[in-house]
């Protein structure tokens, strides 16, 4: 038995786990490497193993940097089939087509500015073309159901509690008469955070494969973050600016419309307009509405008493969908709330509200997520007072401000209780999905607590189980 780390190894995302167990390979996860565009577009375009030799697809939950090569993968060969949840197919079939629709926009986008100044083209890395191809290939699973992927090993889902949908994903695999259980974490989930249930433990294992985003971090406690949340709308709106919100369309945008929700019911906030301007997060949002088993007893509460009687529907809160509605948003006077993807402010329209809003020193951008390096929101994080959208430099006056807490990651806490859940048996930790310092945290936390073998592997590498 043989582990292979193809992606999210000594980085974030770019998530591919390649196992080889009796001469069959299984692939868990296919993501998108986000970081500096050229590096990312090379390092996606290129699989290091034919993309044809992979037998069968295990995906986590719907994230782009999880999910988002998937076409690029079946374009190149790959025809077997993706196992995940029912609600990860609904949603990654949403999240693909638009990243193929993304991804042609914003190449002809650039095409059109390159152009004046004689920069040869460039290719969109797929299409929404290539990008529905994928739908076809899923197969669904409910959590706890096991299955097999490929021969010799048993596969099951287990709730990860990070966004809809999400699982880790436990293999049973068998090979010359041995057995042994590895859980992969996927991206897991926090403990008492708003909408979904808390993940489930993993069970007894050998190994865990486990990410390590936040491992030198604790969150902070939710009340903090709604007060924090609340202050930056306030303030902006004290000086007439906008607040734009780069957030992931699933999971980032519902926990924030579920916080703006309580607020204007408890008429905290002044009325002003509150758009989400993302078709992929109002299309997700409505897949959210169609599961509310699988929200948790506090927010089944509050959508039982809430006045509006609906989770993501409430006074001030607008959806838009057409390009018209979106540019529309930019034209308005007066302090607003824009929520619009994408989450790490790499690529969709959010892009455009940036560009329109971040020379105006009344304006907020509200980083509310991890960005990864070289990405226009760690740019914007790390304070650069001027950054390029579109190959345009652009000033940056507006505020930005950064609420790490409401992430749907782990913290330090709650990895290391993780850990111990899998027992004492438990032979080796494998740290992905985290940069350095994070792992290394982690890392001498867990060897601190009892755990013998933690590495934290290259890219390219290759175990032995």
């Amino acid at each position: 038995m043989k582990l292979t780390f193809h992606g999210a190894a000594q980085t974030v995302t770019g998530s591919r786990h390649l196992f080889t167990i009796g001469g069959r390979r299984l692939l868990v996860e296919c993501g998108l490497y986000q970081g500096r565009r050229s590096d990312a577009y090379a390092r996606n375009l290129e699989f290091p193993f034919p993309p044809e030799s992979v037998d069968a697809l295990i995906l986590s939950h719907a994230h782009i940097d999880h999910s988002g090569n998937l076409p690029n993968l079946v374009r190149r060969g790959y025809h077997g089939p993706i196992h995940s949840t029912a609600i990860t197919a609904q949603l990654t079939d949403l999240m693909l087509r638009d990243s193929g629709h993304i991804q042609e926009s914003d190449a002809r986008f650039v095409n059109r500015m390159g152009g004046r100044e004689g920069k040869p083209p460039i290719k969109p890395l797929y299409t929404a073309e290539d990008a529905a191809q994928v739908a076809g290939l899923f197969q669904s699973h409910p959590y706890g159901e096991a299955f097999e992927p490929i021969p010799g090993v048993r596969a099951t889902l287990i709730d990860a509690g990070h966004i809809l949908g999400s699982a880790q994903v436990a293999l049973e695999m068998e090979e010359a008469g041995r057995m042994v259980r590895l859980v992969f974490s996927g991206d897991l989930g926090r403990r008492g955070t708003p909408i979904l249930h808390d993940p489930s433990p993993p069970g007894a294992a050998d190994y865990l494969l486990m990410e390590c985003t936040y491992g030198d971090r604790l969150h902070e406690p939710q009340d903090t973050i709604y007060r924090r949340l609340r202050e930056a709308i306030l303030k902006t709106a004290e000086r007439g600016g906008k607040v734009i919100l780069p957030a992931f369309a699933v999971g980032r945008t519902q926990t924030l419309l579920y916080y703006l929700h309580q607020m204007v019911d408890r008429r905290e906030l002044p009325r002003l307009p509150i758009y989400v301007d993302s078709p992929l997060a109002t299309g997700i949002t409505e897949v959210f509405r169609k599961h509310p088993e699988s929200f948790d007893e506090d927010t089944q509460v509050f959508l039982r008493t809430d006045p509006h009687a609906g989770l993501f529907g409430f006074d001030q809160l607008s959806y838009t969908r057409s390009v018209e509605e979106s540019k529309a948003i930019n034209e308005l006077e007066g302090p607003a709330v824009i929520i619009s993807a994408s989450g790490m402010a790499e690529n969709g329209r959010v892009l455009h509200h940036l560009r329109r809003n971040l020379g105006d020193a009344r304006n907020t951008v509200l980083i509310t997520s991890w960005m990864a390096p070289h990405t226009l929101g760690r740019r914007l994080v790390d304070g650069e007072k001027t950054v390029r959208i579109f190959g345009e430099s652009q000033p940056v006056r507006a505020q930005v401000v950064s609420i790490d807490g409401l992430s749907s990651h782990a913290d330090q806490g709650e990895l290391a209780a993780y850990v111990k859940a899998a027992g004492p048996k438990m032979r080796h930790v494998f740290l992905v999905h985290g940069e350095a310092g994070p792992a290394q945290a982690l890392s001498a936390l867990l060897r601190k607590d009892g755990t013998k073998e933690v590495s934290y592997p290259a890219i390219g590498s290759e175990v032995e189980l």
